[in-house]
């Protein structure tokens, strides 16, 4: 397996200034494999595509990942024409990944879509985006969307981009089994992942299609000071009875342990998401770098 470590912003993220530049920059000195960066209309984080095309600028090498970008609410001809120009911009380093959006009354109302509708128009959504990466001209008919002759010029430089799904819900495995083409779920264990990686390969099989199993990853919180207790009964679990301990790594060596771990179960692609932003974003990356790059394969 082709072991990858990248880094991660949460949705809280205080770098929106200069200071992301600066992390940019020491990202791409450093040789972390990526850049991933999540989308929350509420929130302080910046929007990832308009961020990801100034990362795409400064640098020759990082690939530039999302975790993930909402797309239930998007018109997917805008978003096919928006990605198409960063990975054709940025030499092929555009890592997709799209998801459902926040359970948020805010949210919802912020991308115009109920809640029950989501899964659908993502679903829609989704095939119409791959069809516009691909195809000289799309007609369609569909419950959400109609297109009539729709392309979109120039096509990815990738052809066509890897589309990566979050989620560790029943659901969502098999949405990234039926649609996805790599899953990258977070606040999970390593047997946690273990299980939903069989339901999206068993889902997969079932609709005639397979997963790479280069393209199986993890978003990792970590955390290098110790994480109090009522931060720890905030983070998100799917198992209420779960030592909520086990999805946060403490220091950079336990979070290289992790990995080893979700190396064990066939994992290979990780981001390192710190629960909160550091003081000093290079002295960080350097001592992040030192002991979980090595582990690159």
């Amino acid at each position: 397996m082709k072991i990858r470590v990248g880094f991660g912003l949460g949705v809280r993220t205080r770098f929106v200034d200069r200071s992301f530049l600066d992390l940019v920059d020491d990202l791409e000195r450093l040789r972390f494999d990526s850049l991933w960066l999540s989308e929350r209309v509420t929130a302080e984080c910046p929007d990832p595509v308009v961020a990801l095309a100034v990362a795409a600028g400064r640098t020759t090498r990082l690939k530039l990942g999302m975790s993930v970008m909402v797309l239930p609410g998007r018109n997917p001809v805008l978003v096919a024409k928006e990605l198409a120009t960063l990975d054709r911009l940025s030499g092929g380093r555009l890592l997709p990944a799209f998801g459902l959006g926040a359970v948020s009354r805010a949210e919802q109302q912020a991308f115009g879509v109920e809640r029950g509708e989501r899964a659908a128009r993502f679903d829609e959504a989704l095939g119409l985006v791959r069809r516009l990466w691909t195809e000289d001209r799309v007609d369609h008919e569909g419950r959400f969307f109609r297109l009539e002759g729709a392309k979109v010029r120039p096509f990815p430089h990738q052809s066509p981009p890897d589309v990566w799904l979050g989620g560790a819900a029943p659901a969502e495995l098999r949405r990234v089994g039926r649609l996805g083409d790599g899953w990258l779920p977070s606040f999970i264990t390593p047997e946690a992942a273990a299980a939903g990686r069989a339901v999206v390969d068993d889902t997969a099989a079932e609709h005639g299609r397979s997963i790479d199993p280069e393209h199986f990853g993890v978003l990792l919180p970590y955390s290098f000071d110790p994480v109090p207790d009522e931060v720890l009964e905030l983070l998100p679990a799917r198992d209420p009875d779960i030592d909520r301990r086990r999805l946060v790594a403490v220091g950079a060596e336990q979070l290289a342990d992790r990995i080893g771990e979700f190396v064990d179960v066939g994992f290979s692609k990780f981001v390192a998401v710190p629960l909160g932003d550091p003081v000093d974003a290079t002295d960080h990356l350097e001592r992040l770098a030192r002991v979980v790059l090595p582990l690159q394969t």
